[in-house]
């Protein structure tokens, strides 16, 4: 009997994948409150758009990626150190913008087939000694199309490469 399969089973990673839909436009603030000092911590943030075949939701209206299999996907990118920003190192609050216009491609309007979906991963590694501690959240952003987007197929976008 077939189920539902989250984004989180789909990339790997039950709690640390988020997934929701957005413009490709859209900026995104993410707070982040760690509630301890953060001295000497690096933060990091990178993006990658990958599409999916085909995306279904289910009767909440949640993706339903159970029959999905990525295709194709576009270059890995780093997202600029100016996003982010340390808003108080004693408490742990770190601010991190997700810049609008990551994936720049065509999108068919009814979201269902080869969807495009920008993964961004945001790092922070500690300064624990020897060995400092990396953790990453990812949150995947369906993109979905609005007016101006070109109208089409993401998989003859310059830049995607398949994978099948």
């Amino acid at each position: 009997m077939a189920g539902v399969l989250t984004l989180g089973q789909f990339l790997g990673g039950p709690d640390s994948v988020k997934v929701e839909s957005i413009f490709p436009s859209t900026q995104r603030l993410l707070q982040y409150n760690f509630g301890v000092g953060i001295g000497g911590w690096t933060f990091t943030a990178d993006q990658q758009t990958i599409i999916v075949d085909t995306l279904s939701y289910d009767r909440t209206g949640d993706p339903n990626f159970s029959a999905s299999t990525v295709i194709g996907v576009f270059t890995s990118t780093n997202i600029s150190s100016s996003y982010i920003s340390v808003v108080n190192t004693s408490t742990g609050r770190v601010n991190v913008i997700i810049p609008g216009g990551l994936y720049t491609g065509p999108i068919y309007p009814d979201s269902r087939k080869n969807v495009p979906i920008t993964v961004v991963g945001v790092t922070w590694t500690d300064a624990g000694t020897p060995f400092p501690a990396v953790n990453t959240h990812r949150w995947a952003f369906i993109q979905s199309w609005e007016s101006g987007v070109p109208v089409g197929d993401p998989t003859l976008a310059v830049g995607y490469f398949s994978v099948v």
